[in-house]
Protein backbone atom coordinates (compact mmCIF):
# COMPACT_ATOMS: atom_id res chain seq x y z
CA UNK A 1 0.00 0.00 0.00
CA UNK A 2 1.69 3.29 -0.86
CA UNK A 3 1.34 6.41 1.07
CA UNK A 4 -1.31 8.13 -1.64
CA UNK A 5 -3.45 4.95 -0.60
CA UNK A 6 -3.09 5.57 2.74
CA UNK A 7 -3.70 9.04 3.02
CA UNK A 8 -6.52 8.53 0.70
CA UNK A 9 -8.08 5.58 2.96
CA UNK A 10 -7.34 7.94 6.62
CA UNK A 11 -8.86 10.85 4.52
CA UNK A 12 -12.07 9.04 3.50
CA UNK A 13 -12.31 7.27 7.25
CA UNK A 14 -12.06 10.84 8.47
CA UNK A 15 -14.70 12.12 6.19
CA UNK A 16 -16.84 9.27 6.96
CA UNK A 17 -16.59 9.80 10.86
CA UNK A 18 -17.31 13.63 10.02
CA UNK A 19 -20.69 12.87 8.70
CA UNK A 20 -21.31 10.92 11.15
CA UNK A 21 -20.52 13.84 13.94
CA UNK A 22 -22.47 15.88 11.99
CA UNK A 23 -25.97 14.88 10.71
CA UNK A 24 -26.08 12.04 13.29
CA UNK A 25 -27.42 14.26 16.20
CA UNK A 26 -30.28 14.85 14.01
CA UNK A 27 -33.53 12.98 15.52
CA UNK A 28 -37.20 13.63 16.21
CA UNK A 29 -38.08 13.24 20.12
CA UNK A 30 -41.02 10.51 20.15
CA UNK A 31 -40.38 9.35 23.40
CA UNK A 32 -37.61 7.47 25.15
CA UNK A 33 -35.91 6.38 22.35
CA UNK A 34 -35.79 9.36 19.51
CA UNK A 35 -36.27 8.78 15.29
CA UNK A 36 -32.41 9.37 14.61
CA UNK A 37 -31.04 8.58 11.80
CA UNK A 38 -27.79 7.16 12.69
CA UNK A 39 -28.43 3.72 11.61
CA UNK A 40 -28.78 4.84 7.94
CA UNK A 41 -25.68 6.97 8.16
CA UNK A 42 -23.47 3.43 9.43
CA UNK A 43 -24.92 1.27 7.07
CA UNK A 44 -24.38 4.13 3.78
CA UNK A 45 -20.92 4.75 4.58
CA UNK A 46 -20.33 0.71 5.05
CA UNK A 47 -21.18 0.92 1.61
CA UNK A 48 -19.30 3.64 0.35
CA UNK A 49 -15.91 3.35 2.43
CA UNK A 50 -16.22 -0.64 3.30
CA UNK A 51 -15.99 -2.11 6.58
CA UNK A 52 -12.85 -1.51 8.03
CA UNK A 53 -12.94 2.17 7.01
CA UNK A 54 -16.91 2.01 7.58
CA UNK A 55 -15.99 0.45 11.29
CA UNK A 56 -12.95 2.79 12.04
CA UNK A 57 -15.59 5.74 11.24
CA UNK A 58 -18.28 4.32 13.35
CA UNK A 59 -15.69 3.85 16.45
CA UNK A 60 -14.09 7.83 15.59
CA UNK A 61 -17.63 8.79 16.01
CA UNK A 62 -18.59 6.92 19.26
CA UNK A 63 -15.57 8.25 20.51
CA UNK A 64 -16.07 11.22 20.10
CA UNK A 65 -19.67 11.20 21.59
CA UNK A 66 -18.59 9.02 24.59
CA UNK A 67 -15.71 12.15 25.44
CA UNK A 68 -18.54 14.21 25.53
CA UNK A 69 -19.24 15.91 22.42
CA UNK A 70 -22.55 16.28 21.06
CA UNK A 71 -22.68 14.01 18.15
CA UNK A 72 -25.21 11.55 19.77
CA UNK A 73 -29.17 12.13 18.33
CA UNK A 74 -30.67 15.13 20.07
CA UNK A 75 -27.24 16.85 20.14
CA UNK A 76 -26.02 14.97 23.07
CA UNK A 77 -22.94 12.89 24.19
CA UNK A 78 -20.83 11.91 26.84
CA UNK A 79 -20.87 8.80 28.96
CA UNK A 80 -24.27 8.90 30.68
CA UNK A 81 -25.62 8.91 27.52
CA UNK A 82 -23.80 5.81 26.28
CA UNK A 83 -25.11 4.17 29.73
CA UNK A 84 -28.42 6.02 29.75
CA UNK A 85 -31.50 4.22 27.96
CA UNK A 86 -30.68 4.65 24.33
CA UNK A 87 -27.05 3.55 25.57
CA UNK A 88 -27.98 0.05 23.89
CA UNK A 89 -28.68 1.57 20.55
CA UNK A 90 -25.50 3.20 20.45
CA UNK A 91 -23.18 0.28 21.19
CA UNK A 92 -25.50 -1.75 19.12
CA UNK A 93 -24.43 0.10 16.20
CA UNK A 94 -21.29 -1.51 16.42
CA UNK A 95 -22.49 -5.23 16.55
CA UNK A 96 -24.88 -3.61 13.35
CA UNK A 97 -21.66 -2.71 11.45
CA UNK A 98 -20.06 -5.99 11.96
CA UNK A 99 -22.73 -8.08 10.97
CA UNK A 100 -23.72 -5.54 8.00
CA UNK A 101 -19.97 -4.86 6.59
CA UNK A 102 -19.31 -8.31 5.67
CA UNK A 103 -22.47 -8.97 3.97
CA UNK A 104 -21.75 -5.51 1.54
CA UNK A 105 -18.82 -5.83 1.25
CA UNK A 106 -18.86 -9.77 -0.27
CA UNK A 107 -22.45 -9.17 -2.11
CA UNK A 108 -22.01 -5.01 -2.59
CA UNK A 109 -24.43 -4.90 -5.98
CA UNK A 110 -26.94 -7.78 -5.02
CA UNK A 111 -29.39 -5.87 -3.30
CA UNK A 112 -31.53 -8.49 -1.77
CA UNK A 113 -28.71 -10.07 0.02
CA UNK A 114 -27.39 -6.88 1.30
CA UNK A 115 -31.02 -5.74 2.41
CA UNK A 116 -31.05 -9.34 4.09
CA UNK A 117 -28.09 -8.47 5.71
CA UNK A 118 -28.65 -5.35 7.15
CA UNK A 119 -32.17 -6.74 8.33
CA UNK A 120 -30.04 -9.09 10.17
CA UNK A 121 -27.73 -6.17 11.73
CA UNK A 122 -30.65 -4.37 12.46
CA UNK A 123 -32.62 -7.08 14.32
CA UNK A 124 -29.19 -7.59 16.61
CA UNK A 125 -29.13 -3.77 17.33
CA UNK A 126 -32.57 -3.93 18.32
CA UNK A 127 -32.32 -6.84 20.58
CA UNK A 128 -29.22 -5.11 22.29
CA UNK A 129 -30.88 -1.78 22.65
CA UNK A 130 -34.46 -3.35 23.34
CA UNK A 131 -32.35 -4.96 26.35
CA UNK A 132 -30.92 -2.18 27.33
CA UNK A 133 -33.21 0.30 27.75
CA UNK A 134 -35.62 -2.33 29.73
CA UNK A 135 -32.64 -2.77 31.94
CA UNK A 136 -31.62 0.91 31.70
CA UNK A 137 -35.46 2.20 32.37
CA UNK A 138 -37.03 -0.77 35.03
CA UNK A 139 -39.00 -1.95 32.19
CA UNK A 140 -40.54 -5.64 31.22
CA UNK A 141 -38.76 -6.15 27.82
CA UNK A 142 -41.87 -5.91 25.99
CA UNK A 143 -43.09 -2.58 27.01
CA UNK A 144 -39.00 -1.54 26.00
CA UNK A 145 -39.69 -3.15 22.91
CA UNK A 146 -43.13 -1.61 22.22
CA UNK A 147 -41.33 1.87 22.68
CA UNK A 148 -37.76 1.37 21.39
CA UNK A 149 -38.35 -0.61 18.51
CA UNK A 150 -42.09 -1.04 17.04
CA UNK A 151 -42.25 2.63 16.17
CA UNK A 152 -39.13 2.54 14.03
CA UNK A 153 -39.36 -0.72 12.50
CA UNK A 154 -41.36 0.75 9.33
CA UNK A 155 -38.96 3.46 8.90
CA UNK A 156 -35.85 1.58 9.90
CA UNK A 157 -36.87 -0.80 6.65
CA UNK A 158 -36.78 2.47 4.03
CA UNK A 159 -33.72 3.27 5.46
CA UNK A 160 -32.20 -0.51 4.85
CA UNK A 161 -33.88 -0.11 1.24
CA UNK A 162 -32.77 3.75 0.40
CA UNK A 163 -29.23 2.08 1.50
CA UNK A 164 -29.55 -0.56 -1.24
CA UNK A 165 -30.60 1.37 -3.57
CA UNK A 166 -28.13 4.04 -3.29
CA UNK A 167 -25.10 2.31 -1.42
CA UNK A 168 -24.12 0.01 -4.41
CA UNK A 169 -23.99 3.22 -7.03
CA UNK A 170 -21.76 5.41 -4.97
CA UNK A 171 -19.64 2.38 -4.14
CA UNK A 172 -19.59 1.38 -7.81
CA UNK A 173 -18.64 5.58 -9.04
CA UNK A 174 -16.11 5.42 -6.51
CA UNK A 175 -14.73 2.07 -7.60
CA UNK A 176 -14.73 3.21 -11.63
CA UNK A 177 -13.75 6.44 -10.79
CA UNK A 178 -10.10 5.27 -8.67
CA UNK A 179 -11.34 6.82 -5.49
CA UNK A 180 -11.36 3.44 -3.61
CA UNK A 181 -10.18 0.15 -3.63
CA UNK A 182 -12.35 -2.15 -1.57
Amino acid sequence: MTYQSKVKDMTFTALMAAVLCAAGPLSIPIGPVPIAIGNLLILLSLYVVGRKKGMAALLLYLLLGLIGLPVFAGFTGGPQVVLGPTGGYIVGYIAMALIAGPVIDRYCNNRLICVIGMVAATLVLYALGTAWLAYSAHMTFTAALAVGVLPFAAIDLAKICLCAIVGPVIRNRLTASGLMAY
